[in-house]
């Protein structure tokens, strides 16, 4: 659920799709065929650094990471997996889960600022959603 005064930042509504809800999340498909790329957005309103959180949601968007970073290695190999909290164009705070390979179009640069984005066709892309819907349930989230 979100929290009171949670609205998604409108780029990132504009750029990515929704997944699932996690506990403290949602999980969006950034919506550019060249990468397999997930980002978290904790449904807290004004949040724009991680340590704007308090320590429970801290530990609970790590374990929501963890959660992205395997679902993405589980659904297709990787030779790296790249996980960033910028926020310096859009700052309500996100978490970018990148699987790279060493062949992708922007290795072994940053996909940020690496051309333009390539958006999915919309069946390739509800497939995506469905495939990442399917084994998003089958990862324990729960913090330790």
């Amino acid at each position: 659920m979100n929290s009171p005064g949670f609205v998604l930042d409108a780029r990132l509504a504009a750029d990515s799709v929704l997944v699932a809800e996690g506990p403290l999340s949602q999980l969006r498909l950034m919506d550019d065929a060249r990468f397999p790329w997930l980002v978290l957005v904790p449904r807290v309103a004004d949040a724009s650094e991680w340590i704007d959180l308090p320590g429970g949601q801290q530990r609970l968007l790590l374990a929501e990471v963890n959660q992205a970073a395997a679902l993405l290695r589980g659904l297709q190999a990787c030779d790296k997996l790249n996980i960033g909290a910028l926020g310096n164009i859009v700052r309500q705070l996100h978490v970018h889960v990148i699987a790279r390979r060493e062949n992708d179009e922007a290795w072994p640069g940053p996909v940020w600022g690496s051309g333009p984005a390539r958006r999915f066709d919309p069946e390739e892309r509800e497939r995506r959603v469905h495939a990442l819907r399917a084994a998003f349930g089958r990862i324990d989230v729960s913090p330790t």
